[in-house]
């Protein structure tokens, strides 16, 4: 019996130390993929590639890249494996290049459409999808954003905008939550209080399944406005009257993800007007939703 119980304890120890072994090296996949990653709740390693390159402008509001023009993807680990999402922003030219690198390096396209309306130049938005090891899946995206203009990683220290033009600490009072300053841009961000998954895998809100909600000074007061709603089916309907009968504009309805539960709709939204009064209408489409 004692011999049975050391070596039952020697492999329960061969078992933790195979567990330690198969932590992800980050280092291999920032090296992959031409950036420095930033880890997130849930245990997520997410990388930004903010699309600087692209000068869009909307109803007259050039627009930042932390309002509507940043790239990204997030990788969640699976021991040595890992799951990745992400959303790439693209112009007409780059979406059927990106698209077929990313097929051939094993990568699932999960939705591709819209996210601005009368912008220009136009842009698209592709969402994606894949799992397996996380430095291949790094080569992958790094191949297909080389068929982008998205600029390389900046070594050089940037200087952060100053937030000015609306009292920032008004709209934070009014959506409940304090926003993070990116950018120039003021970013706030709304878990859902369901737990999603996929595959039986349950999925953090960091890995894009968070409502966002972005403001950028327009002056005098006013803020231009973009970002997602994350619903399930009950709750779209709520949402998108409560958003229109404070004059905010529904850009796009639909999804982001194939197979996830509960199943989710993304709605996407624009305005340019009195930031406090924006605040106050978004607070009333977020009272419809179940968030933490």
């Amino acid at each position: 019996m004692k011999r049975l119980f050391s070596a039952s304890l020697a492999l329960l120890f061969a078992c933790f130390a195979a567990t330690a072994q198969a932590a992800i090296d980050w280092a291999a996949v920032d090296k992959a993929i031409g950036r420095s990653g930033q880890e997130q709740a849930g245990g997520v390693h997410r990388y930004a590639f903010p699309r600087s390159d692209l000068k869009v402008t909307l109803d007259g509001v050039a627009i930042k890249p932390a309002l509507a023009l940043g790239s990204w993807t997030a990788f969640l680990p699976e021991g040595d494996q890992a799951m990745v999402m992400g959303d790439l922003v693209l112009t007409h030219q780059e979406v059927n290049p990106v698209l077929s690198r990313l097929l051939t390096g094993g990568m699932t396209i999960t939705a591709l459409h819209n996210h601005l309306l009368r912008s220009t130049p136009a842009t698209m938005y592709m969402h994606i999808s894949g799992q397996g090891d996380p430095v291949k899946l790094a080569g992958v995206l790094a191949s297909a954003l080389a068929a982008t203009r998205t600029p390389p990683a900046s070594s050089a220290a940037s200087t952060v905008p100053s937030i000015v033009g609306f009292d920032t600490a008004a709209v934070e009072r009014t959506l409940g939550a304090t926003g993070k300053q990116n950018g120039g841009v003021l970013q706030f961000s709304f878990p859902r209080a369901d737990q999603v998954s996929e595959q039986s895998m349950a999925i953090p809100a960091s890995m894009g399944l968070a409502t966002a909600i972005n403001f950028q000074p327009t002056g005098a007061g006013k803020a231009a406005i973009s970002g997602d709603f994350v619903m399930i089916g009950s709750e779209v309907d709520p949402v998108l009257r409560a958003l229109r009968s404070g004059g905010i504009e529904v850009t796009a309805l639909h999804n982001h993800m194939i197979g996830e539960e509960p199943r989710l709709f993304f709605l996407h939204f624009w305005a340019n007007a009195d930031a406090g009064q924006l605040a106050r209408t978004l607070r009333s489409a977020l009272d419809k939703m179940k968030l933490k």
